[in-house]
């Protein structure tokens, strides 16, 4: 059997889905696994041993030039490549117009996507020809992923231990084990202050107390903070020059990059980001903040992680902007994340 996973962004949504390669191939022996993902996320899937062939789509360029002729070429070729592997089934994780429209391109009428209520797009529902109901318990996103590929197989997947894969190369392993090299003998870790909208963000002042108060509970621990633009750059340097000895603003460095260091610090903090979620597809334990967006249905799960949701009455309210954005940063504590902190890395004795 040969199968299509769309699941094209964002970089949180595909690690949420992660777990279902492992599934698939629980599931059915011999099963061939493809995947379509947009280009900038493809590092994420690149090298991992559970996929048969990695697709790749830019439709952001595909939409801003919809007539040129490298955008019909494109199509043309992602439309050969489908019909040459020969899909049995389709599963459309993203549930909108444009997952709906690569569904249709690859072929195959037994394709498979969520009922309206689980879509983004209402629209999709006029491509998929099955379309599975959600259940009360399939709140979080990887549980929804989970169960639309189950259908087909009808094995439980709450019955199975499923693991994530994120391949690193040797040379970013060991590039990070350099960069820890350089810090002193302590608990490691790493704070996630950007995120995708602004409702997502901590004030700098709350990151800087944090920092202070980690560094005065764990006086040898050090504490990274990576960056995405020369904006994030500035305000991490900031709040690090504030927190003073013992943060460091790290060098940029590829996706894959910074999944090795992940991999190798003792604990992260960090708001609704995919690098939380990247580490705690790794195993590191993690410590993430939500407001406007939901916890329980896409922060990182198990014991080794602690979800914090913001008490404000209007929380979940999935904006990306609001007139009370500030006030709503207030109402995550440093001393919730904190005792979150202190939590997870207390000594077992």
């Amino acid at each position: 059997m040969r199968v299509l996973i769309i699941k094209t962004s964002a970089l949180g949504g595909i690690v949420n889905a992660l777990l279902v390669l492992d599934y698939l191939k629980q599931a059915s022996i011999g099963i061939e696994i493809d995947w379509v993902v947009e280009e900038n996320f493809r590092q994420i899937l690149e090298g991992n041993p559970l996929l048969s062939a990695l697709l790749t789509v830019r439709t952001k360029a595909w939409r801003q030039r919809p007539f040129a002729a490298v955008t019909r070429r494109a199509v043309v070729e992602l439309k050969e490549t489908f019909r040459e592997r020969a899909y049995d089934l389709v599963f459309d994780f993203d549930g909108n117009l444009k997952s709906g429209l690569l569904c249709w391109l690859a072929g195959p009428t037994d394709r498979i996507g969520f009922e309206k209520s689980g879509l983004q797009e209402s629209l999709n529902a006029l491509i998929n020809a099955r379309r599975i109901p959600l259940r009360p318990q399939d709140y979080h996103a990887t549980e929804r992923y989970l169960r639309l590929v189950s259908v087909p197989f009808a094995k439980d997947f709450r019955e199975m231990r499923l693991v994530s894969t994120i391949q690193t190369a040797p040379e970013d392993d060991a590039n990070a084990e350099v960069l820890l090299t350089t810090l002193s003998d302590g608990l490691v870790f790493l704070f996630q202050y950007g995120a995708t909208w602004r409702t997502k963000l901590w004030s700098d002042k709350s990151w800087t107390e944090l920092g202070r108060a980690v560094l005065e509970r764990f006086p040898d621990a050090s504490i990274l903070f990576a960056w995405g633009d020369l904006d994030e750059k500035g305000a991490v340097t900031g709040i690090a020059d504030r927190i003073g000895l013992g943060a460091r603003v790290i060098e940029r460095c590829s996706l894959l990059g910074l999944v090795a260091l992940l991999k190798k610090v003792d604990l992260v903090v960090g708001g609704d980001a995919g690098p939380v979620l990247l580490a705690a597809a790794v195993g590191t334990p993690t410590v993430s903040f939500y407001r406007a967006s939901d916890g329980k249905q896409s922060g990182p799960r198990g014991e080794r992680h602690v979800v914090i949701q913001s008490p404000i009455h209007c929380t979940r309210c999935f904006r990306a902007s609001c007139d009370k954005d500030l006030q709503c940063r207030d109402t995550i504590k440093v001393a919730a994340v904190l005792a979150g902190v202190e939590k997870l890395l207390a000594d077992p004795s």
